[in-house]
């Protein structure tokens, strides 16, 4: 398994070895004391999200409030995707930029997202994502920005046309959710880190 720091902190691309016979394939999909080299601490996993998308459905920006937020491990059993990691902390050296890696059946690459990172997912093809997740969810503490909002500006493929839902299309835009005061702050994020890590 190798594990690649993305270019903003706290995300990682997780990359399997696969072993192929005359049967199929085989390949671990998640290993937490791997992940928890690249970390510096464990992963726990409460609760895992089965996600069933069409080609167009753009799912994000999301996030939940820091701390706790929650940490997200995301792969794909079937189809195409391209996952965005955005940074949305405030304060961070890379606020407001993003990395994105693509997720498919052939590589069965996997994306943890750290929590106070904002998320989306763009399908491709027709597919199922699967969302491992290191707190159960909390409609109380969900947040979001706009997935389409131009300073951001997630790099979706030429043709790609996004089919997003009511409540992402209405959510503010990163200034805005800034000036609301409905993003997390990097020392948030380095403190929650540090409390993690020393568990």
């Amino acid at each position: 398994m190798e594990i690649r720091s993305l270019t903003i902190a706290g995300a990682f691309e997780v990359t399997p070895r696969q072993f192929h016979d005359d049967r199929g394939t085989f390949a671990e999909g998640f290993r937490a004391d791997r992940l928890a080299e690249a970390l510096g601490h464990e992963m726990r996993v409460r609760q895992t999200n089965i996600s069933v998308s069409q080609a167009g459905a753009l799912r994000g920006i999301h996030f939940a409030a820091l701390p706790p937020s929650q940490a997200k491990f995301v792969t794909v059993t079937s189809g195409v995707f391209l996952d965005f990691v955005i940074d949305i902390r405030v304060g961070s050296p890379t606020f407001g930029q993003w990395d994105s890696v693509r997720l498919d059946a052939v590589d069965r690459r996997a994306v943890y997202v750290a929590e106070g990172l904002g998320h989306a997912l763009a399908c491709l093809e027709d597919g199922v994502a699967v969302y491992l997740c290191s707190e159960v969810f909390n409609p109380a503490a969900e947040r979001g920005v706009n997935p389409l909002d131009p300073a951001v500006g997630l790099a979706l493929p030429e043709g790609f046309v996004p089919v997003v839902s009511d409540k992402d299309a209405a959510a503010p835009t990163l200034e805005a959710a800034a000036e609301r005061g409905e993003l997390p702050t990097f020392e948030q994020y380095l403190a929650h880190t540090a409390s993690l890590a020393g568990h």
